[in-house]
């Protein structure tokens, strides 16, 4: 429960955490901001890292003057291509081994039940919607590569998502980040933005409970 507060604060505080890491590690930042990316998309055991806000940040912080913004433009969407890229190998090559665990802490079944329901519905585009909805966006090129969809197919669509997904919200941050209404309440901002993310994939939980439970009502 602590590692989750501390987590949640970190998050809702990007700004202030953000600013010690580039004052303290100069352009060692960009390397850890770039593991950040990569782990986020390219590891199914860490869904939990910061994906949207920090890009909000970086593209906050950038506007300001504290980091290159081309770089960091640059660098985080090779991290996004080249962390959905690793995901999927990691599915094709040994995911019939890591889907014996489903049901352990770092691989809930659900996650994944929640990522076949998005493929089931969107096909390979999921890889690009999958970019803005946080879980399933780690868990969306797992399940690609342990479909063996085609790679050139999958590919396609992870440079497309990666690209939309890193432009927006660092251009996000750019050009509104330091605009005094959401620079005096970033915190709150920041919180809509997870929000507003997680929002699809709560709706689509709803929305199957509620088909499930008209299906058992109807029998």
């Amino acid at each position: 429960m602590e590692t989750l507060t501390s987590l949640f604060d970190y998050v809702l505080h990007l700004d202030k955490h953000l600013s010690f890491i580039i004052e303290n590690y100069g352009l060692w930042c960009y390397l850890i901001f770039f593991l950040v990316i990569f782990c986020e998309t390219g590891l199914v055991v860490t869904p939990f890292l910061p994906g949207d806000s920090l890009l909000f940040a970086l593209g906050t912080l950038a506007a300001s003057g504290s980091l290159k913004v081309a770089s960091i433009f640059i660098l985080l969407s090779v991290a996004a291509v080249a962390g959905d890229s690793a995901n999927y190998a990691i599915g094709k090559y040994f995911g019939h081994i890591i889907l014996r665990h489903q049901g352990k802490w770092f691989l809930k079944k659900d996650h994944i039940d929640r990522t076949h329901r998005f493929y089931e519905k969107y096909g390979a585009k999921t890889i690009v919607i999958a970019r803005f909805v946080p879980i399933v966006r780690t868990f969306a090129p797992f399940i690609a590569g342990v479909g063996e969809m085609t790679y050139l197919k999958f590919f396609s669509y992870n440079v497309v998502g990666g690209l939309l997904w890193v432009t927006l919200f660092i251009l996000g941050g750019y050009f509104f980040g330091n605009i005094p209404v959401v620079k005096r309440n970033f915190s709150l901002v920041i919180f809509a933005i997870i929000i507003l993310s997680i929002m699809p994939a709560v709706i689509e939980i709803i929305r199957e409970k509620r088909k499930t439970k008209t299906l058992s009502q109807t029998k």
